[in-house]
């Protein structure tokens, strides 16, 4: 098969380009800066001109307390982009495989939630993901939408990376106790992702390591693998004052795809682990 990466310089797009690399797949990836996704034209130059089997879109607007100032901006890379990648797709043959999130939901179920739950977004930024969803079913049957959470890997926009400088800056660290979700390692959605479009997998999963944790709980583990010292003070939502509300348990449960694909996903407790492992080894 013939890929189409979008979002080339982010983690998940790496991801996906060393994977692709070590199987011998032949793929393009394009940056923003050599793709303006908001120009529906350009997209479907873009999709004609390389005539992938498969294009993921791993572009994304995930400042979540910037969207609250910026919506357009946010919109722009989050929905109206996927609505032109969708068509352009469609045109085409294409499957896109598009990436959501846990903020479409309000974190009041108290339980997990599944692909039957009705989103409801508290935020701007979990508004223009919810409104990528809809544009990407709107345009195209031909897609496989997968909603991910607190997703971390190789690279500098992720939790573990920003708990690894605040410590080394600071010996005390105040986390946030009260959000609660499922980190999700990089390398576990490239795999998930490759072994839905194999199975000829459509239409929406939640794609997740197993387990859930706080954020507080999650920097706990990690700096304790790490083998630092610093202390670690937990804290409320409050305390923080963000401008973007965050909700309070939304862990998704990833049973739908792991029956699909005959398989469980690693605890997020391993991906931290051989994230580590791979950290190190770059280094």
């Amino acid at each position: 098969m013939k890929f189409l990466i979008t979002g080339a310089n982010g983690q998940l797009a790496t991801e996906f380009r060393r994977a692709l690399e070590r199987e011998g797949q032949e793929y393009a990836a394009l940056t923003r800066a050599q793709l303006d996704m908001s120009d529906a034209g350009a997209v479907r130059e873009a999709v004609a001109q390389y005539k992938p089997d498969v294009a993921l879109n791993c572009a994304a607007y995930n400042n979540v307390d910037a969207a609250e100032k910026d919506f357009d901006a946010a919109f722009a890379v989050n929905a109206t982009a996927v609505r032109n990648l969708a068509a352009a797709c469609a045109g085409n043959k294409t499957l896109i495989v598009h990436y959501s999130t846990d903020y479409v939901f309000d974190g009041t179920k108290d339980d997990f939630y599944t692909e039957e739950d009705a989103p409801n977004p508290i935020s701007s930024y979990g508004r223009t993901k919810l409104a990528g969803e809809k544009l990407l079913s709107e345009e195209t049957d031909n897609f496989l939408l997968l909603r991910t959470s607190w997703l971390f890997g190789r690279g500098k926009q992720n939790f573990l990376y920003k708990i690894s400088e605040w410590a080394r800056k600071n010996r005390t660290l105040k986390i946030v106790c009260d959000q609660v979700s499922i980190p999700t390692y990089t390398e576990d959605i490239v795999v998930g992702t490759m072994l839905a479009i194999k199975n000829s997998l459509r239409g929406m999963y939640h794609l997740t390591n197993s387990g859930y944790a706080s954020r507080y709980e999650v920097a706990h583990y990690f700096i304790e693998r790490m083998g630092l010292d610093n202390v670690l003070l937990p804290e409320t939502s409050d305390y923080f004052k963000t401008p973007a509300k965050r909700p309070a348990f939304s862990a998704m449960s990833n049973a739908k795809l792991s029956r699909q694909l005959g398989i469980n996903f690693p605890h997020w407790q391993d991906g931290v682990d051989r994230y580590i492992k791979a950290v190190r080894e770059d280094s």
